[in-house]
């Protein structure tokens, strides 16, 4: 056998160890889940039902955290603010934290008021509606998952229901006003965020980037955009983070974000000022201030995606539990019970640990190339946009405000190298003869490599060429085509969107064709 023959049968060994380790550990959890709900409820008349609707439940948590929490954390891994391992542990701690801390309120089984449940009066039928929901919902997000395409849970689930509940009572039964605010979310989200991320982004670059002494620019800019950041999450999390714990309004809600950003930005400017001089007077130097408000944003996150997404996500589990251990059935509104949302914590980070990575790295790596400045006009992006969406009351995801961020970073780098590729254009057109076309095309392929700060000065060397800089319009246009660059990968692109646009009726379909075979099984 030849080594390369024994390397390739080794490597394949090792993947396959690695998948069984996952599925594994997988089981094990789910056997758990399986143990606890048996012997907590062993006295309920249909415990298979409760029991089934419980591993389902553990099942959609899992596929949550393989797919969903990328986002929160994705811009920190690209950018190298955090390790694969470190956003992992970051991730799962505040995920759970803020499923057991500030998740669990009073919130709708069916999503929302997607349906009615007064018009699924039958408890069993009720039943089979929302395990179809779950059902669906995971194995929408489980597919997305595999093929690498950042989707929403939200959507998912909304998906689920609205199918489930179409095939148990009919179109009338959809709440078809909010399906509509849902749709509009698709577009309103990912366009927000990523105009929010792209002016960050630009301000950044005029009053850092762009000036002749980064660090120093650095010095006076970044407290205040610390101090941004701060006010966003503050806000954020006091609105949609700790919403069970405390009640605040909006306005209550932004001034105590501006109090405490004013302290960040008090706290931050002493640090910097401490930093500064070791810094290297370049974009690397600047991108390492940002490192530490990156970190703490990821955490941030984290925890507000537990308090609301994961509560959500586990709304149908509630409403079969609900269902099961009262004497009135299914309800509109519940309170999720403790050992559910512990469920749907622990298998956040049971899927987060296991299938996580490949998604972060779809988010931090695979759009777009992310350092720690673009990373954190991201993070910025993605808190003012749920924050005001929140106040009009939209339902937006947060996987597309997130998601849009990336690519409005991505389209404004796009979009600057254009303008100075255009800049370029109109020195070569000065000139008529060709004099050294190898020269030219030298300076102008370090043009097109060289970072958008140092473009400024590639331009200035082109201009006192002279002569030098001289080629016809033939070889301009070879030269034109060399330097367009992608800083979007389209492929990615078209990939996610074309996720996003059929999550729902992927997720309706799925959860109807459950929800028949549910009723199949059950009807005698």
């Amino acid at each position: 056998m030849k080594v390369k023959d024994y390397l390739r049968i080794e490597s394949a060994t090792n993947l396959s160890r690695s998948e069984v380790g996952r599925l594994g550990t997988v089981i094990l959890f789910i056997v758990a889940v399986i143990v606890y709900t048996g012997a907590t409820f062993a006295h309920v008349d249909q415990l298979f039902l409760l029991v089934a609707a419980a591993v389902v439940g553990a099942y959609m948590a899992i596929n949550i955290g393989a797919n969903d929490v990328a986002n929160n954390v994705g811009p920190a891994v690209g950018s190298y603010a955090l390790t694969l391992t470190g956003a992992i542990v970051i991730a799962a701690i505040f995920e759970a934290a803020g499923a057991i801390i500030a998740g669990g309120d009073v919130v709708s089984t069916v999503k929302k008021g997607i349906i009615d449940p007064a018009d699924v009066s039958d408890p069993n039928v009720f039943i089979w509606v929302m395990m179809g929901a779950l059902i669906g919902a995971a194995l929408w997000l489980n597919a997305a998952t595999w093929v690498g395409a950042p989707v929403s849970t939200t959507h998912s689930i909304v998906g689920g229901v609205m199918g489930a509940g179409i095939a148990a009572a009919g179109w009338e039964v959809v709440n078809w006003e909010s399906m509509g605010k849902i749709a509009l979310s698709w577009v309103v989200s990912p366009v927000t965020g990523g105009i929010i991320a792209a002016l960050c982004l630009f301000t950044l670059k005029k009053t850092i980037f762009f000036k002749s002494n980064p660090v120093e620019s650095a010095r006076k800019v970044v407290p205040f955009m610390i101090g941004a950041m701060t006010w966003a999450f503050t806000t954020y999390i006091a609105l949609k983070g700790i919403k069970k714990l405390v009640k605040v309004d909006f306005t209550t809600a932004l001034l105590a974000g501006f109090a405490v950003g004013l302290i960040a930005i008090i706290i931050a400017r002493p640090i910097i000022n401490k930093a500064a001089p070791a810094l290297e007077n370049n974009r690397a130097g600047v991108n390492r201030l940002f490192t530490i408000p990156l970190i703490i944003s990821a955490a941030l996150l984290s925890f507000a995606h537990g308090a609301n997404d994961v509560a959500n996500a586990v709304g149908p589990l509630a409403g079969v539990v609900d269902a099961l251990t009262s004497a009135e059935g299914g309800s509109s509104k519940v309170a999720i019970p403790l050992w559910v949302m512990v469920i749907g914590a622990v298998g956040i980070s049971v899927g987060l640990a296991l299938f996580g990575p490949k998604l972060i790295r779809t988010v931090g790596s695979e759009i777009t190339e992310l350092d720690r400045s673009r990373a954190f006009c991201i993070a910025l992006a993605a808190a003012i946009t749920v924050i005001f969406a929140s106040q009009l009351g939209m339902p937006i995801s947060s996987t597309h405000v997130a998601l849009g961020a990336v690519f409005g970073v991505g389209f404004l780098r796009e979009f600057l190298e254009t303008r100075l590729g255009k800049v370029v254009e109109n020195v070569l057109s000065q000139h008529q003869d060709d004099k050294d076309f190898a020269v030219t095309e030298q300076v102008l392929m370090t043009f097109r490599n060289a970072p958008p700060e140092d473009k400024q000065r590639i331009l200035d060397e082109m201009k006192r060429m002279g002569s030098e800089a001289i080629i016809d319009a033939a070889q301009r246009k070879v030269l034109q085509k060399a330097l367009k660059r992608q800083l979007v990968h389209r492929a990615s692109l078209f990939k996610i969107v074309s996720a996003w646009i059929i999550t729902v009726p992927v997720s309706a379909f799925l959860a109807a064709l459950f929800y028949f075979v549910l009723r199949g099984m059950m009807v005698p």
